[in-house]
């Protein structure tokens, strides 16, 4: 069953590269307390997470944090080494968060997953988009198609904050 509009996200921790090297997050570290922007990817490096979605939110960053958010960060199935040289690469190391669920267990506990398996992926992440308020979704955009950002895309997001 898919997470509904207010519900609470369930715990996991997170691997997340940082200046000073791999740290540990915690879904309660991360959201109790704040008001943060989540988005998800199926897999960093691909190329509309890449070229589209992920660049939208860095872009955006001031824009959305000057609207209350206290934090973003960006979710996928991968490895926490994937993610932090997607970070890097991408030069949103620091910025915002780049949170691994290296086993898709966050993703499955929200029942966003999805195989794609047919094209050599496996079990990934829905492209979607949230806005939590201390723990608990307050908006949530999924998207239809995993090779497309409209609705979880940083421009959408600003309009519902």
């Amino acid at each position: 069953m898919t997470i509904a509009i207010g519900e609470s996200l369930p715990p996991a921790t997170f691997k997340e590269k940082t200046a000073d090297g791999p740290v540990e997050t915690t879904t309660e570290q991360l959201f109790k307390g704040k008001r943060v922007v989540l988005f998800a990817v199926p897999g960093a490096f691909t190329p509309t997470c890449t070229l589209n979605h992920l660049p939208g939110y860095l872009e955006n960053r001031d824009a959305i944090l000057s609207r209350g958010v206290d934090d973003i960060a960006v979710i996928s199935v991968n490895d926490w080494h994937v993610m932090g040289a997607w970070a890097q690469q991408s030069g949103g190391l620091g910025k915002i968060h780049f949170l691994a669920d290296w086993d898709a267990s966050f993703t499955k506990a929200l029942g966003l997953d999805m195989d794609l398996s047919a094209g050599a992926l496996g079990i990934r992440s829905k492209r979607y988009s949230m806005l939590v308020n201390d723990g608990v979704v307050t908006s949530l955009n999924i998207e239809e198609n995993p090779g497309q950002a409209t609705v979880s895309a940083a421009a959408a997001m600003i309009e519902q904050l």
